[in-house]
């Protein structure tokens, strides 16, 4: 196996166009890591942010880097003999990236716990899509939210890669989950469990709309306001839990003036809680949907096209035709 491999790199924080292709040292494999020969990644908001000098662009402590948190593909080397994961197994995962190096590459380096056997019956592509996304999606539907039956559950933006499994999740759960979204999407939405669908591009979502329980907000308040409208359709000491990071500085003090309760979320990798998805997965009660599947050396298209808004669930990004 060469000591090179290919990889987008970001040499500079800018705009899409700053990741390149470039030839780079391959990861060295240590302690409990496993080296994983990558088939697939994904792109998420957090990457471009991160990219654009945001996001998690503060912990990253030398350029150039290689950005990406999903990932799909084959075990090459394994921590020890006995390890449940060995060469040759499919796996997928969540890389704590700026920590570690990305999945916009060949190969990476994965500390263990942040992998997990790829379900049965996903393709690469598809299995890449759903580690931040759904670990994201179960973090606020099952330990915030704890989505049960009779539960009236908002979710915005639940089209997105993190929206459309928690409209899952909260609907597998028996919550009666009302999801944002426009026009093309919501029969989508509907058919994925959500039992009221709203046309963001045409109805101002409170309109009409009480006693909800909780609100899952993926847009954020720098966007129209959408965390404070959200306040008034809550039933009194009801849940807000915000997600996009930096999007609600006064999140706190304005639920409390309202006399709801309000919490952030950051997702962490957990391969043990990714293992309990697959099994969903797996059985066909959730499943991961790819709006569109890029080559790794138009990585940058997918930023841009991630950054343009109105993605249907997740992008992917395959390895397959790099070189």
């Amino acid at each position: 196996m060469t000591d090179l491999m290919t990889a987008a790199v970001l040499e500079r924080f800018g705009g899409p166009e700053e990741l390149k292709l470039a030839k780079i040292a391959r990861p060295t494999r240590i302690n409990d890591e496993i080296l994983v020969e990558i088939h697939a990644a994904s792109v998420n908001p957090l990457d471009a942010k991160t990219r654009a000098g945001r996001g998690v662009a503060a912990a990253l402590d030398r350029l150039p880097a290689v950005l990406g948190h999903d990932f799909s593909g084959v075990v090459v080397e394994s921590p020890y003999a006995a390890h449940p994961l060995q060469p040759g197994d499919a796996v997928y995962g969540f890389i704590p990236v700026p920590h570690y190096s990305g999945s916009y590459a060949q190969y990476a380096s994965v500390p263990s716990l942040c992998v997990a056997p790829k379900p049965v019956g996903l393709s690469h592509t598809e299995a890449a899509a759903v580690p931040l996304a759904a670990l994201t999606a179960w973090g606020v539907v099952t330990t915030i939210a704890k989505a049960h039956e009779r539960q009236r559950i908002l979710i915005h933006a639940g089209a997105g890669g993190v929206g459309h499994f928690a409209v899952q999740f909260a609907a597998y759960f028996g919550a009666h989950v009302i999801a944002t979204a426009s026009t093309r999407n919501l029969e989508w939405l509907r058919s994925l469990g959500a039992r009221e669908t709203i046309d963001h591009t045409a109805h101002r979502f409170e309109d009409g709309l009480e006693d909800v329980d909780v609100v899952i907000d993926l847009v954020g308040n720098d966007v129209h306001n959408t965390g404070t409208r959200s306040l008034g359709v809550l039933r009194r000491n009801g849940l807000v839990i915000n997600v996009p990071s930096g999007s609600w500085p006064t999140l706190e003090e304005e639920a409390t003036a309202a006399g709801v309760r309000a919490t952030a979320y950051r997702v962490a990798p957990d391969a043990a809680t990714l293992a309990v998805i697959s099994r969903l997965l797996e059985q066909g009660s959730v499943r991961p949907h790819v709006d569109e599947i890029f080559p790794l050396e138009d990585v940058a298209s997918a930023h841009a096209r991630i950054e343009a808004g109105h993605v249907r669930g997740k992008l992917a990004i395959t390895t397959e035709r790099s070189s």
